[in-house]
């Protein structure tokens, strides 16, 4: 077994590439013709999205879309750098809505919450440290 896709269900696939390429500098790697799919280049696991059309085709008894929520989904991805400040600056000044500050935890990282345009819950930390 191997985790390959996180794929989230959004509004406007193109629109969401776009803020993620933005707001975290992910290149674009495919989007697909139809504009219901798209991916970005985030290493060995392909961060994807879905149009919502795309998630009906799937889930025929519906889902909760994380554009449609007034409170972030119980789910976040997290993007990890060495500098969190920096990084969720980058993120409000892209679209981002801000959560929670840049903040020390203490289990030793910096950790700070912003939900992308599309609804997604975004963690941004610093690595773990050793022990």
């Amino acid at each position: 077994m191997k985790f390959g896709y996180t794929i989230i269900y959004v509004p406007d696939v193109a629109a969401s590439l776009a803020f993620f390429e933005r707001a975290f500098g992910f290149p674009r790697r495919f989007l697909h013709e139809s504009g219901d799919y798209g991916e970005l280049d985030t290493g060995a696991t392909t961060l994807a999205f879905a149009s919502h059309t795309m998630g009906a085709l799937h889930f025929a008894s519906g889902y909760v879309a994380a554009s449609a929520s007034a409170q972030p989904l119980g789910i976040e991805i997290a993007f990890v750098t060495p500098d969190v400040a920096a990084a969720h600056a980058t993120a409000l000044a892209a679209g981002a809505s801000e959560i929670s500050t840049p903040e020390a935890k203490p289990w030793g990282q910096i950790v700070s919450y912003v939900r992308s345009p599309d609804g997604t819950l975004v963690e941004l930390c610093t690595p773990v440290a050793s022990a």
